[in-house]
Order: structure tokens, then sequence, then C-alpha cells
């Protein structure tokens, strides 16, 4: 696949593009709908399937004080966005003067003489141009206009719930992996590098990975069945995310113990992939407390995960 970034490094002709358009924050399985029907419809007419999206999140240049932790590094968000059979990423650069365009000049200088789109794929609640002036109706008028044809992807619902980005963030803040697993179609993952942490847990005998996570959405505070992907190898951890009480830390951390695992990864970024949610955090009266707990969520753990593999 190949990501061009900023349209106006978008140069020659693209055979007959079809093109889905959206932020796609966290690709979850109504994103996917689009990116199948998107390549589908390339597909038909031997054509190119294109992602349209956007770099930084516009809410960090329209409302910054209310830009959301990104659900997936850009990185991840590639990597998904290939997987459903797309061919090309355009990622615009995301300025005040991007956001100040009407509809119908993004119709025009973008859509029609930079892309030369044929067919454009969108969800049901898609809006477009300065303060979201163009609607569905409007797009459709300048497909009129331009010669493109728009398709609406009627909004993806689960337990009679619309499926949003929103609504998966809410349910992740919630420590609720396992049903955001459901909207995703896979476990919610944060990616980051390893840093230096307390060593509280190498002191007691369970050393772990403390991840950064400051450009991306935790799940809530409590203890959690996990995967680590590192150096696409996948090992099986128990992650706690929390305050330490036992130890009455004041910061937030995400803590990995990852089982079997004896190499320094100090630096390195890993994947942490999150399963199930085990307990909250709690304080204990003493180490050795804490210690038979942790031995109790390593063992939970490995049923938990053996499960889901079989």
């Amino acid at each position: 696949m190949r990501i061009i970034r900023g349209t106006k490094n978008i140069t020659g002709p693209i055979p007959y593009p079809v093109m889905a358009i959206g932020n796609f924050d966290g690709v979850h399985v109504g994103h996917q709908t689009l990116f199948r029907k998107t390549a589908e419809l390339a597909l038909a007419h031997e054509g190119t399937s294109i992602a349209f999206t956007f770099e930084p999140h516009p809410l960090k240049i329209i409302a910054p004080e209310k830009v959301p932790p990104l659900l997936t590094h850009f990185h991840k968000k590639m990597e998904l966005i290939e997987s459903f059979g797309i061919n090309l990423v355009i990622c615009a650069d995301f300025t005040r003067k991007f956001a100040d365009q009407r509809p119908r000049d993004f119709s025009k200088n973008i859509l029609s003489e930079k892309i030369g789109v044929k067919e454009i794929v969108v969800g049901f609640d898609y809006a477009f141009g300065r303060g979201r002036e163009g609607t569905i109706p409007y797009l459709k008028k300048m497909g009129e206009e331009f010669g493109f044809q728009v398709h609406v992807v009627e909004p993806f619902k689960l337990n009679d719930l619309t499926v949003s980005s929103s609504h998966v963030r809410e349910l992740i803040e919630a420590g609720q992996v396992e049903m955001a697993s459901q909207f995703l179609d896979r476990d919610y993952s944060i990616l980051g590098p390893v840093i230096s942490g307390y060593k509280t847990g190498q002191a007691i005998g369970f050393p772990t990975a403390n991840i950064d996570t400051s450009k991306v959405q935790i799940p809530g505070t409590g203890v959690y069945a996990v995967r680590v992907v590192y150096k696409n190898k996948s090992y099986d951890a128990v992650a706690n995310i929390g305050f330490n009480p036992t130890f009455h830390r004041d910061r937030l951390s995400v803590e990995v113990h990852i089982f079997n695992f004896s190499q320094v990864i100090y630096h390195q970024e890993i994947e942490v992939q999150f399963v199930a949610r085990i307990r909250s955090e709690i304080e204990f009266k003493s180490a050795d407390d804490l210690v038979a707990q942790i031995n109790q969520d390593i063992e939970k753990t490995k049923k938990i995960l053996l499960e889901k593999k079989t």
C-alpha cells in the first residue's frame, strides 16, 4: 500500500479512483465496512481503492482542548487500513487553511482536479468543509457537477448500539476491553516505547515493562490479561494500569509482566493487546499479600489466554 502525505504530493493520473473519506481513528467495524465497499467497487473497475484521511486529528486544529487520545497510532492505523484491501492512503495535512475550505472548493480542487475521483464512499454522518457545512446531499450535488458517484454506508450496529470511535473510546476508558473488541473485531491494543519505572515489580520478583502511553488512549485502571508483541513475536502477559496504591505512587503507569521473558527492551517499542480485564486495582496490607494476588492473576491470565487460543 502506498501512502501520500499531503495533497500537494498527489501526482499523475490515478486509475479509476474509488475513495473512502474519514478520520478512521480506531479502524472499527464501521470503518472496515467502508474499506471493504471501497475495495469492492475499485476491483469491479480495475481501479484504485483509496482511503483519504487526515493528520493530525482535525480537533487538534479546530478545538485543541477537545482533542481525545488516539485509539490507533499512525503506523498501526495504516497497517489495519491496508488489511482491508486499500491500495493507497492520501493523508491530508489538516491545517487551519484546510479546515477553512468551503465544501465546493474541496470538491472541485481536491476531489475532482487533484484526485479525479470516480466514486466516493462515506458514512451516514459524514460532513465536510468549513464548519462541517458540506452535508451528504451537498456532496451528491457536487458529484453531479464534477462527475463522481456517492455511496453512503448505513450505521453499523452491535447490541443496538451504533459503532463509533467515541463509543469505543468510552468502553476502553471504562475498562470494558472485551466489549470494545467486538466493536473493533480485534483486541484493543496500544503501542509505545518501554521506559524506566520504579522497578517495584522487579523488587518483588515480577519484573515489568513500563510503557510510555502519553499519545494513546489507555484502558481504565485495573489488572488485565494481555498479549505483548515484540519484534513480530507474541508473548502472554499480565498488565497493571494504575497508581500502585500498595506502594503509594502518585503517577499513573502501565506495567506489563511478560511470561517467560528475560530480554532487556528499554526504549524498544512494544504493542500491548488487551484481551480481558481481571480485576480492579486495590491496595494490599503488605508486599507479601500483593505477591500472592499477582500469582493468582498470572494463573487466571494463563487460563483466559489459553481459552482464547482454542
